[in-house]
């Protein structure tokens, strides 16, 4: 009879292996869940560090310059852009710096409407950076606020959350 019973305990039972199949499924959700969040936050975070790089040029331009904002018009007849490119690592376009073939940096002057933006329409594959002249961050770092003519900040839309980053010059 224990012979009977020993015979019967081998293997696993169906619903053992439709739980084990239902746990690593569940492991497996999370995970696919999780990736693209963190990825998300890996491009973020190098775009912060783009924007650290543009600020950084838009100081030492100022440093060089008596102070003075780089601007986006022609200068005793070279580009503005053309002027400010040396300061960050990209290629002048007509429209703005191409830096690493993702973005692009344009400047233009203060207005009440500056907010960041993700895409421009007429190089919807690149991000855009705004560099604003005159022009501070808010407090809570998200958008442009008047500042004086020596301020400037720099104004990038970020993918995590669709919410924009403002670092101050």
């Amino acid at each position: 009879m224990n012979a009977l019973k020993a015979k019967n305990k081998q293997g696993f039972t169906i619903i053992e292996v439709v739980l084990v199949l239902a746990i690593a499924a569940l492991i497996f959700l999370m995970v696919f869940i999780a990736l693209p969040a963190l990825q998300r936050n890996q491009r973020d975070t190098a775009r912060k560090t783009i924007l650290g790089k543009v600020t950084s040029g838009v100081t030492n331009y100022q440093s060089n310059n008596r102070g003075k904002n780089p601007t986006a018009t022609a200068v005793a007849g070279s580009g503005g852009y053309a002027k400010f490119e040396g300061y960050i690592d990209g290629t002048t376009k007509t429209n703005g710096i191409e830096m690493e073939d993702e973005y692009l940096v344009t400047i233009a002057a203060y207005t009440t409407d500056v907010e960041a933006k993700k895409f421009d329409d007429l190089t919807s594959d690149r991000q855009v950076i705004q560099v604003v002249t005159g022009a501070k961050c808010s407090d809570d770092g998200t958008t442009a606020v008047k500042g004086n003519n020596r301020n400037a900040a720099a104004l990038m839309g970020l993918e995590n959350g669709e919410a924009s980053l403002c670092q101050s010059v």
